[in-house]
């Protein structure tokens, strides 16, 4: 007399093992995201729509800003592929540590923490080449497999333009408060900030405003103002797009001094007309992350 074996052949058996596998991983992923987004109160992402306009430097210094009023601060860099908030704030060379299988941000100060691929790097003149999934890999650990701790403020510095990065970054982030977006004057610089906004409309992500950096120049020792790149586009444009305009910054040497030498341009140039603008500027954002609380 036969008998008939019941089950599962071997190779199903071994399939549905590793399916159970990756979606116990995937809940785990999960876990650890929600874990990491709730310990953070307010998220806000810095775009541009072309590189070259201050994006990374407004996004440092309000970072430092938010920081020296006591508030746990955390800055990611997601410019993959050319990190510069590292140089920014004269961290090249620190390399996070790791602790319980998790890396822990590098601490720029008591309430600012700072992770970035520029931190990870040995070789600084290595070229990062990778694909999109990777891409959304790596924003993925940053977010969920670092130590970011309880923070008040987390601000994301994106690459520019409306790409993988910046796309991963505000799926991943969820509730994110909202993005602000930096230009410079120039028709060329603002037709793409007009490509930022749409992008913020089609994600349902709130615009904090525009912010016109590099706008007119202040002589240090007159005080008279010249628009070498023009002034007011930005303005122009945040009333076109019915956004708010957060204000614009002026072109400042000491700016190009401070972030070649790693010193936060607000840490060291308190009273000059560079500084007083973007103080006025964060002050708003900050206004803005509160009024959502209500």
């Amino acid at each position: 007399m036969s008998t008939t074996r019941q089950g599962n052949p071997p190779e199903h058996a071994s399939c549905e093992h590793g399916e159970n596998i990756a979606e116990m991983r995937r809940i785990k992923e999960q876990l650890e995201m929600q874990e990491a987004l709730f310990a953070i109160r307010h998220k806000i992402v810095v775009l541009s729509g072309k590189g070259g306009v201050g994006k990374s430097s407004v996004a440092a210094n309000l970072s430092v800003a938010i920081s020296r009023k006591g508030l746990k601060t955390g800055l990611l860099d997601t410019d993959l592929h050319g990190p510069s908030i590292p140089t920014l704030l004269g961290l090249e060379g620190v390399f996070p540590e790791q602790e319980n299988d998790r890396m822990k941000p590098v601490a720029f100060s008591d309430t600012l923490k700072v992770m970035s691929t520029g931190l990870l790097l040995q070789d600084h003149s290595e070229a990062l080449i990778w694909r999109g999934p990777a891409k959304h890999g790596i924003i993925k650990e940053f977010i969920a497999s670092v130590d970011w701790g309880d923070l008040d403020y987390l601000v994301v510095d994106c690459p520019p333009g409306t790409g993988d990065e910046p796309l991963s970054v505000i799926h991943l982030l969820r509730d994110v408060d909202g993005a602000i977006i930096v230009t410079t004057p120039q028709d060329l610089a603002l037709v793409d900030v007009r490509k930022s906004v749409t992008f913020c409309r089609q994600l349902n992500l709130p615009v904090i405003g525009v912010i016109e950096n590099m706008s007119g120049y202040v002589c240090p020792h007159c005080g008279e103002s010249s628009d070498i790149f023009k002034s007011g586009g930005g303005k122009q444009l945040a009333d076109e797009m019915e956004v708010p305009f957060l204000g614009s910054i002026p072109l400042d040497p000491a700016m190009v001094s401070a972030a070649d030498e790693g010193k936060p341009f607000m840490n060291e140039n308190r009273q000059t007309p560079a500084a007083i603008a973007m103080e006025k500027i964060y002050e708003k954002v900050l206004a803005f992350t509160k009024a959502r609380e209500n």
